[in-house]
């Protein structure tokens, strides 16, 4: 889940692809001019089009009518650098991680684990965050780690790292299509755990005493923006954002913003 300036505006429905444009009112133009010095062309003329999974807190969710979080302020910052409005398009996570997310976007942001499965479908920046996975359980429950979550309803959100793991470890996972939904079944006992990255869960449990991170799982993951493959000049425009970002110590202080306490 990008400091910033707000320019995600009003939602639009877009069909079979379930997803929902949030945009300005410039005119769609696919063969819009290149942005100046970039050797990018938009899909949509004077906009930085992202695909993200809405919601995903902290790195993307709505609040006060607005999409906020780590990833749209990153986000935000790369389309500055490049002279470009922020247009943000809510999509499943399923449609970013095959890579589909290029018939609507020019990028994707929602916390997307760089896998070399991933890279078969889509190009990656270098990566600005270490995610690992973690298990949380309700206090008491006698859940203490994977082993002990056998037999157990676990949450897991569909086509992320969390629920490949947690079908490898022999779990018995129930996916859901976003990480809303993920925790709500947690917190109504339609779930005994939940199994996702460290970022997302710690967040979500800052302000519920009674769930406890049960097992920090270490599989190295880090998160990156995901563009199209082959387009070089658009990916060196993103890390050329990022390394600003970490350079300037402003991604340090962005992740302490989202990842902090609530």
């Amino acid at each position: 889940m990008r400091t910033f300036k707000k320019n995600v505006l009003s939602t639009l429905a877009i069909g079979s692809a379930a997803l929902i444009a949030l945009t300005g009112c410039g005119d769609s133009n696919n063969g819009s001019s290149e942005t100046e010095g970039s050797g990018f062309t938009p899909r949509t003329a004077g906009q930085l089009t992202v695909c993200s999974d809405v919601p995903y807190e902290p790195f993307e969710f709505k609040k006060d009518g607005e999409i906020v979080g780590l990833d749209i302020d990153i986000a935000n910052e790369i389309a500055s650098d490049m002279d470009l409005k922020l247009s943000v398009i809510t999509a499943g996570f399923d449609s970013i991680e095959s890579g589909l997310f290029k018939t609507q976007c020019d990028i994707a942001m929602s916390s997307i684990s760089i896998t070399d499965a991933r890279k078969a479908n889509m190009d990656f920046s270098e990566p600005y965050l270490d995610d690992d996975l973690m298990l949380v359980a309700r206090k008491g429950s006698g859940i203490t780690d994977v082993e002990s979550a056998k037999g157990k309803r676990v949450a897991v959100q569909q086509a992320t790292t969390g629920e490949k793991y947690g079908k490898e470890q022999g779990l018995e996972t129930i996916g859901y299509e976003d990480s809303g939904l993920q925790l709500q079944a947690l917190t109504s006992n339609k779930a005994d755990a939940a199994l996702g990255n460290q970022s997302v869960l710690r967040y979500a449990i800052a302000d519920k005493p009674d769930f406890e991170v049960v097992q920090e799982i270490q599989t190295g993951e880090k998160l990156g923006v995901a563009v199209p493959k082959d387009s070089a000049e658009l990916l060196d425009k993103v890390n050329s954002t990022l390394d600003r970002l970490k350079s300037s110590g402003d991604l340090d202080k962005m992740t302490d913003k989202w990842l902090g306490q609530k």
